[in-house]
């Protein structure tokens, strides 16, 4: 598979992961501690929204990142946690999207046609 294809499916993502994490014998870390490093990520993407978005700008001496590379991390950390889990990323969200289109349906104002 092609790592730089474009639009890949959730599912390829997961096999990607699965495929750099399975070359090394620690293999995915636990749930506790993908749950540590997701935090710690969420907190990475937090300082870079609270730099472009918020009232604390950066230092001068400070690395430069981006809010995209933060959420691709959160993303690849997200993954291996689904993966170690054995869960199927596409069933979730689909889950997830029968759940805001009947139980939210109406909880929103919606756009007018």
């Amino acid at each position: 598979m092609n790592c730089l294809s474009e639009n890949k499916t959730v599912k390829e993502l997961q096999q990607e992961v699965d495929s750099y994490i399975s070359q090394f014998k620690e293999g995915y870390f636990s749930p506790l501690a993908l749950m540590a490093r997701m935090t710690e990520e969420l907190g990475e993407l937090a300082r870079e929204v609270n730099h472009y978005y918020g009232e604390k700008p950066k230092k001068h001496d400070e690395e430069e990142k981006t809010i995209e590379e933060e959420l691709g991390d959160m993303l690849f950390v997200m993954i291996c946690f689904a993966n170690s889990l054995n869960i199927d990323l596409e069933k979730a969200h689909d889950k997830v999207m029968n759940k805001f289109n009947t139980r939210d349906k109406d909880r929103w104002t919606r756009k007018d046609s």
